[in-house]
């Protein structure tokens, strides 16, 4: 089971440009960490995949496996694991977020590709 949340979550990471793994959905996200980050891809404009790890317990434990991180929620940009919600906002405060969705091509409101 844990082989095929982790080739489900290998998936999801390389078919996507940015994911988050949160707990709930972007509308309506089930903890306080989870929003911040949302709130962060939204300010910047970012399409990103969000995935509900409440929704599947599999994926829930494989991603903390996967990543070697315990927490949710998880961010990854172009296959690359990000961090967790503090390195987000850290990441964001810091200008460091945006050049790296610069550095790999993503799109965002800030650099008006968006």
């Amino acid at each position: 089971m844990l082989d095929d949340a982790n080739a489900r979550i290998k998936s999801e990471i390389e078919s996507n440009d940015v994911v988050l793994f949160m707990k709930g959905t972007p509308q309506a996200p089930q903890c306080g960490f989870s929003m911040q980050v949302v709130q962060i891809l939204n300010h910047l404009g970012v399409p990103y995949k969000a995935i509900n790890v409440l929704a599947d317990g599999a994926i829930r434990e494989g991603i903390k496996t996967y990543s070697n991180w315990p927490t949710i929620p998880q961010l990854y940009v172009k296959n690359e694991f990000i961090g967790g919600c503090d390195i987000a906002k850290e990441m964001f405060q810091s200008g460091e977020l945006v050049a790296l969705f610069d550095k790999e091509g993503v799109p965002h409101a800030a650099s008006g590709k968006a």
